[in-house]
């Protein structure tokens, strides 16, 4: 705050601080390079309250060199474990230098945050709480933590969190991690919670960058809730939330019975090849299809990611199943005539199929 100076004796300086108690600052923060008292009654200064009690308020002027270090308020905090703020200065070997009312104090480079810092720079200069976590008044030795005072600050809010939310629940949320296993995403106060790869979308994602982006705000449904060790595990699904397009939504009318696309090989199997139609949409052309065939050769070579033309034979769209034939040859339209003419699908059309190729 702004304070005038109101008088000064041998050690110490009167100033205003606009309450019905003055601060006292020692004479020794307000010295020049000289040792000599630069300032005088009247004067204005900037400075910072050090320490309140019901009859005294201690201050120091700000930005001084020689303030006083009130080591009784600190161990004051570090026995009552009472958070204090902190500017982080520099960055040292094994964590950082913090500033804690004019003491210099060692942070941990582990202990600085929840989560892996990647660049130790950008906190210099921040204001953050703390925890202290040793103390030394005689050595001057302060320790401190940022973590600690984090990890219980989220246990408070986890208990919050637990009373007003339930599993089914929709919310939203931020992207704060990509992983190949999944998403990380910030709920508010701290809790966090994981969406599996397989609950992003509809599609196959190899890594979770695929399906969905850091910093976005996401819709999620919470699917399940555990504890372990102490801590909450939330597991959330954007898929379910409606936070991605269902591709099968769209078959009935983009993938109709009868119509011959080009897909990819995922995969080869025993008792057939799965296809992929579309991503998020495979179909499985199965063995007995092209085992008799001219090109069976060719088939039994087939590997992920080779191109092959197939035929859409039947749609079982409750159980998300599609069955694949082999193209009818392009000048025999034969079995559209018997398609048009009955409006079959699925079963029947396999059955007209069979004929169709009989007769040709």
């Amino acid at each position: 705050i702004k304070a005038e100076i109101l008088s000064s004796g041998k050690e110490e300086t009167f100033v205003s601080t606009g309450t019905p108690l003055d601060a006292v600052v020692i004479n020794a923060d307000l010295l020049d390079e000289n040792k000599a008292l630069k300032y005088k009654v009247g004067d204005t200064i900037d400075i910072v309250i050090l320490r309140v009690t019901h009859d005294e308020i201690r201050a120091t002027r700000k930005g001084s060199k020689s303030a006083p270090i009130d080591m009784e308020n600190l161990e004051d905090a570090f026995d009552m474990e009472l958070p204090v703020e902190g500017k982080v200065t520099e960055v040292v070997n094994g964590g950082y230098r913090v500033s804690v009312q004019g003491q210099q104090a060692f942070c941990p480079i582990s202990q600085i945050d929840a989560r892996q810092i990647k660049d130790p720079s950008q906190l210099i200069g921040k204001k953050l709480e703390f925890l202290i976590t040793q103390f030394d008044a005689k050595k001057r030795n302060i320790v401190v933590s940022r973590r600690k005072l984090l990890d219980l600050q989220k246990a408070e809010n986890e208990g919050l969190w637990m009373e007003k939310n339930k599993i089914g629940d929709i919310l939203e949320g931020t992207v704060t991690r990509l992983e190949s296993f999944g998403a990380f995403v910030d709920l508010g106060n701290g809790i966090e919670g994981l969406v599996h790869v397989s609950e992003i979308g509809f599609v196959r994602l190899k890594h979770a960058s695929e399906g969905v982006n850091l910093d976005a705000t996401v819709p999620v449904k919470i699917i399940k809730v555990t504890e372990e060790d102490g801590r909450l595990k939330i597991s959330l699904s954007i898929k379910q939330a409606g936070g991605a397009t269902d591709p099968w939504t769209m078959v009935p009318q983009t993938y109709p019975v009868g119509k011959i696309i080009d897909g990819v090989v995922d995969k080869r199997e025993a008792f057939g090849i799965f296809v992929v139609i579309t991503p998020g949409i495979n179909g499985l052309l199965p063995k007995s299809k092209w085992r008799d065939s001219e090109l069976a050769k060719s088939f039994e070579e087939k590997k992920k990611g080779d191109p092959i033309k197939v035929r859409i034979d039947e749609i079982k769209y409750e159980e998300r199943k599609i069955s694949l034939g082999l193209p009818l040859d392009a000048e025999d339209e034969s079995w559209r005539e018997h398609q048009n003419a009955k409006g079959f699908g699925g079963g029947s059309f396999a059955a007209a199929f069979s004929k169709a190729t009989k007769k040709s």
